[in-house]
């Protein structure tokens, strides 16, 4: 081979986050994990309000489906 291989530059590992610094992160993620915690339970009173109202709309078919049926026969 001719050519030298390539020779990988990688940064500095980054230095130790001070207490402060860590603290903040820390706040930030708690923050995040609130509003993200706040817009799963919306969510998920949604998601229960359409399931019950699929599964009501299903029994009604059903019922008018038997009903349907027994006065063919």
């Amino acid at each position: 081979m001719s050519t030298p291989r390539r020779r990988l530059v990688r940064s500095t590992p980054p230095a130790a986050e001070s207490h402060a610094d860590q603290q903040h992160r820390l706040q930030k993620l708690r923050g995040r994990l609130d509003r993200e915690r706040a817009s799963l339970a919306r969510w998920m009173a949604r998601l229960r309000r359409a399931f019950h109202a699929v599964e009501k709309s299903q029994l009604r078919s059903r019922r008018l489906e038997c009903q349907i049926a027994r006065l063919e026969q």
